[in-house]
């Protein structure tokens, strides 16, 4: 169940950023909900009259990472808008029955970040790419 629910998302996203709302639409459940840093659990309609549009500036979705724990999908993804620009955001679906009943964003940043990375006392400073090398386990 988990890499089916995996791929309703991989779905969910492709769909959005082909702008195919008929395919997003048949991926979602009619209960959904949607909350972001700006929607507190919106519905199905207050999410295609006010975040579907935004879907336009989006060209691409690469995933970092995506991980399902049962109805649970977290992904990790860089977005990047047809001027090139490219964003972080991590978002975490409710997959149920083979829909999606709940998304949660939790916004990023723009790459590469604004600010220089800097290890916790040390001073040292490390590029993007080293930064994400790290293992945290």
């Amino acid at each position: 169940m988990s890499e089916a629910n995996a791929t309703i998302v991989r779905r969910c996203f492709e769909a959005y950023a082909a702008k195919d709302r008929a395919l997003w639409q048949s991926l979602v459940a009619d209960d959904f909900r949607f909350t972001s840093p700006y929607d507190n659990r919106i519905d199905r309609a207050a999410f295609l009259s006010r975040c579907w549009p935004t879907g336009n500036s989006m060209a691409k979705v690469r995933f970092e990472r995506l991980q399902a724990f049962g109805d649970t999908v977290f992904v990790t993804y860089i977005g990047q808008h047809g001027s090139g620009a490219e964003f972080t955001n991590t978002e975490i679906f409710t997959v149920r029955d083979g829909l999606v009943h709940e998304i949660e964003v939790y916004f990023g940043w723009n790459l590469p970040h604004p600010a220089a990375p800097v290890l916790l006392g040390t001073g040292i400073r490390r590029s993007y790419a080293q930064s994400r090398t790290v293992d945290v386990r």
